[in-house]
């Protein structure tokens, strides 16, 4: 089994035919998808989608982009109070981006420093987004809760090699999307291949970045086995593998998703 551990099915990209596509992912051996909240306001659409399928998680929060027009409605306690619902299993994704900059750069890092208190107040991860602002994304984590405080993941990875060395310090997982299938990613695989297997997530990020040989068409969950097929061959694993141990990562990173997996079986 493989997971797709960061997508975005609510959007309007899948309105159309969002239950083939989750039948796709099915087929392709996809037993798990997080669809992911990027505006506190939209979560409900965000949640919806979750409840509509037994194997579709979903997370809270605010992309980066957005944190200028939701930052006053995203208080702790808002968080911490949505996130209590048991299709949760994450927060974010939160963080910043400094290469688009669709939001004052103080919004989006008081925004993030919100959402990592959250995270330490109800122990679930932290999904990060991080472009561009590599120095001050651990930065942030590290003041707001020092000592690994808090556990989760650098979202989309395509960094460089020092944040990733920061964040796996600090405890965090690299999730790894389409980008590492690029023909041009050879800076971005040669850190994979030093990224500890028991700290590898993979996800789509669907509609974006579609893995190769898929790349220009919009992306979807089943193609996250495309994206885990490079990771395997860049961790000198099979793929089979590397689906375990993604997985065991995954359901130990969300640990609310593997209760809920237990519940089901039981």
């Amino acid at each position: 089994m493989l997971v797709d551990s960061h997508c975005h099915l609510d959007f309007p990209d899948f309105a159309e035919d969002l239950d083939e596509i989750v039948a796709r992912a099915r087929r392709a051996g996809v037993g798990r998808m997080v669809t992911i909240c990027t505006y506190l306001s939209r979560f409900d659409q965000v949640r919806a989608v979750a409840e509509r399928y037994d194997d579709v998680m979903c997370s809270l929060g605010v992309h980066p982009h957005n944190a200028g027009e939701e930052l006053a409605e995203t208080t702790v306690e808002r968080l911490v109070e949505l996130s209590a619902h048991p299709k949760v299993v994450g927060l974010g994704e939160s963080g910043l981006d400094y290469y688009y900059d669709k939001s004052p750069r103080a919004d989006q890092q008081e925004c993030f420093r919100r959402h990592v208190r959250a995270a330490a107040r109800t122990g679930l991860p932290l999904i990060v987004h991080t472009r561009d602002a590599d120095a001050d994304t651990m930065r942030i984590v590290r003041e707001e809760a020092p000592g690994g405080g808090v556990k989760g993941l650098l979202h989309c990875f395509s960094s460089g090699r020092a944040l990733a060395e920061e964040a796996l310090a600090y405890g965090f997982h690299i999730s790894l999307s389409g980008i590492v299938t690029f023909k041009k990613s050879e800076d971005l695989r040669a850190i994979v291949a030093d990224v500890p297997l028991d700290r590898i997530l993979v996800e789509t990020d669907a509609p974006y970045l579609a893995p190769m040989p898929h790349r220009g068409k919009r992306n979807e969950p089943a193609y996250v086995v495309n994206t885990a097929r490079v990771v395997a061959e860049v961790k000198g694993v099979e793929p089979e593998e590397l689906a375990r141990r993604s997985t065991e990562n995954f359901f130990r990173l969300f640990d609310r998703a593997a209760s809920a997996a237990r519940d089901v079986a039981a």
